[in-house]
């Protein structure tokens, strides 16, 4: 991927992203590490390479589409906001040293960051060096729960998007669900979620199985699963695992209804899935990228159009470009005497803020919550494409046969 301003250090645990119109040397004050007269200095971690580096591009590619908007308008008080983007690979054994290269370079904040087992090793060190961090795309619990002054959260969390997923297959009478998951803090929390959301209707998964993080070795969970013949399946995993699953599933004569959340990577999933994509539901914690009549959406348009003309959208990106949006916005409120403690108490100024996505988005914090949204988008892959999803009696009718189906289809193999 060809970022502007961008020099890729391959087999460096390190991608460096430097954009503004040249970096200012930097000189770190002991009160404020990373701001200057001229510039202010983010760094992040995610997977920017590896089989899960769509996720960490895509986040930090949309991050600096807005970004480089900022600094094209004199940035925030005088002070281009730059971001230094290091690779993690999505390894949570890669994460302290990650971390200690971004506190070597005296970043004033940490933000757009990639993935639950990661984040589990970089929040308490952050929380430990009252480094700010913000926008972390993950929505597992042990990041709202018990509160963190230094862990600002945009998105709805992984209990959220299980919480919409269940109590709607409930509502059509779609009782027998089944859940395979990745092997790790990720998924455990997926499936906390879901187990969370079926007690509220007295039940419980049909049955679970699971599979190790960076690997496609799905067989065992699918089979684990499929022996109870659920009506729907929630998958937990990075794009090219739920891919796997799915297209190994229909190539057995399984198909119960998929559903998956955000973290999978809808478009990067589609491509790899390919026909398998059709009909899975994934729920989003952005609205989908055609609603150009939402004002954050047709500006993030315009500014990947301008800053990367050849990169499609992406839900990812356009995440990372509202995580970028809250950022800013913590700066300016904070002023131009910025600090990390101002940064933070300027966030937890922001109530009910309309971010232009929509009516069920409003940006809301206080000094007891920090999360920003709560709300979701269900959507399903419909023609190749993600589509709002709005009449979920459809999937019940879909799936009323399924048991028996996938019963058959067992007995003919035997």
């Amino acid at each position: 991927m060809n970022y502007q301003g961008v020099v890729l250090h391959s087999r460096v645990r390190v991608a460096l992203l430097l954009f503004a119109f040249g970096m200012t040397a930097l000189s770190v004050s002991a009160e404020t590490p990373g701001v200057t007269d001229n510039s202010i200095l983010i760094g992040s971690c995610s997977p920017l390479d590896g089989p899960a580096r769509f996720l960490g591009n895509q986040t930090v590619l949309g991050a600096t589409s807005y970004l480089h908007a900022i600094n094209d308008e004199g940035g925030v008080f005088g002070r281009k906001v730059q971001l230094l983007a290091f690779d993690d690979g999505y390894d949570p054994d890669k994460a302290p040293a990650c971390f200690k290269r971004m506190t070597k370079e005296g970043v004033f904040a940490l933000g757009f960051f990639v993935g639950t087992p990661t984040a589990k090793v970089y929040v308490p060190m952050a929380q430990e060096e009252k480094i700010p961090v913000v926008g972390l795309f993950t929505g597992a619990q042990m990041l709202y729960e018990p509160l963190k002054r230094y862990v600002i959260n945009v998105r709805a969390s992984y209990y959220d998007e299980t919480r919409e997923q269940i109590d709607r297959l409930w509502e059509v009478n779609v009782r027998k669900i089944g859940v395979i998951y990745q092997d790790d803090a990720f998924g455990k929390t997926v499936l906390d979620g879901v187990k969370l959301a079926l007690q509220k209707h007295n039940s419980s998964p049909a049955a679970v199985g699971t599979f190790p993080r960076n690997t496609l070795d799905v067989n065992d969970g699918i089979k684990s699963v499929m022996a109870a013949r659920p009506q729907a399946v929630v998958v937990v995993g990075p794009y090219a695992p739920v891919a796997a699953i799915v297209k190994k599933a229909h190539a057995e004569g399984w198909r119960p209804q998929f559903l998956t959340v955000s973290f999978v990577g809808t478009e990067e999933f589609i491509k790899e899935a390919g026909q398998d994509a059709e009909g899975t539901i994934i729920t989003q914690v952005v609205p989908p990228y055609d609603r150009t009549d939402y004002p954050t959406v047709a500006l993030y348009r315009k500014y990947l159009s301008k800053y990367y003309p050849d990169t499609p959208p992406s839900f990812v990106s356009l995440e990372g470009f509202v995580d970028a949006m809250v950022v800013v916005e913590g700066l300016k409120r904070a002023g131009k005497d910025v600090t990390r403690e101002r940064f933070i108490s300027a966030i937890e100024s922001i109530h009910e803020l309309n971010m232009g996505l929509g009516p069920k988005l409003m940006l809301a914090y206080g000094s007891m919550d920090h999360k920003g949204f709560d709300s979701v988008y269900p959507t399903v892959v419909k023609s190749g494409q993600p589509t709002l999803l709005t009449n979920w009696s459809a999937i019940g009718k879909a799936t009323s046969g399924t048991s028996m189906a996938s019963s058959a289809a067992s007995a003919g193999r035997q």
